[in-house]
């Protein structure tokens, strides 16, 4: 089994920020597959589904975004999770532009408080996330504000593409590993990088 955690925070408050592009993720892959079933589970909304012919466990942390990695590492733990090769976290990062999404399987926090309380918490930085891009074209004053902001409706189609090549990056991931998981994600960057000039 495999544990594919959306970072964001709980909340209606929270519903389409630039920070819970995990959780809208997640949302996508559990509305495209079959559900088992859906509990609380290690302070987690954890939704059990088939997935490109594999179970899945689904999990949104529900203790706000910098304390995400008692949630991951309660849950490994309980389901035996390898995290080098069975965990995917999915979030957001201000590193990428609006659109890019990069598959890696490791690396730092990158200051982003979920990954850091990620790596914490299951005491090492590798395993694999997907990022999915919010940098924004002209500088911000206030990163926290950005990252707690809604979607521009000018900015909705490109988001809805990125989400789009996420859900696919995840099967790819799921189907066929780490390696391939990362090539589908540069292609699609060039790709679109092509149609777009």
């Amino acid at each position: 089994m495999k544990l594919i955690v959306g970072l964001g925070n709980p909340g209606r408050k929270y519903e389409y920020t630039r920070h819970n592009l995990g959780f809208l993720l997640l949302d996508r892959l559990i509305a495209q597959s079959t559900v088992i079933s859906s509990r609380t589970d290690c302070e987690a909304i954890v939704t059990k589904i088939s997935l490109a012919d594999q179970t899945c466990l689904l999990a949104k942390p529900q203790t706000f975004m910098n304390l995400s990695g008692k949630a991951v590492s309660c849950l490994a733990a309980k389901h035996h999770i390898e995290t080098d090769t069975k965990l995917l976290v999915l979030f957001d990062d201000i590193a990428l532009p609006l659109g890019k999404l990069r598959v890696r399987p490791s690396g730092s926090a990158g200051g982003h408080n979920g990954i850091k309380s990620i790596i914490a918490e299951l005491h090492k930085n590798v395993f694999p996330r997907l990022r999915l891009g919010i940098k924004p074209e002209e500088p911000i004053l206030d990163l926290a504000d950005f990252v707690l902001s809604r979607f521009e409706s000018n900015e909705t189609e490109l988001v809805n593409q990125m989400l789009s090549m996420g859900e696919e990056a995840v099967t790819v991931w799921l189907k066929q590993g780490i390696d391939k998981a990362m090539a589908f994600a540069n292609v699609a960057q060039s790709d679109k990088s092509v149609a777009q000039r």
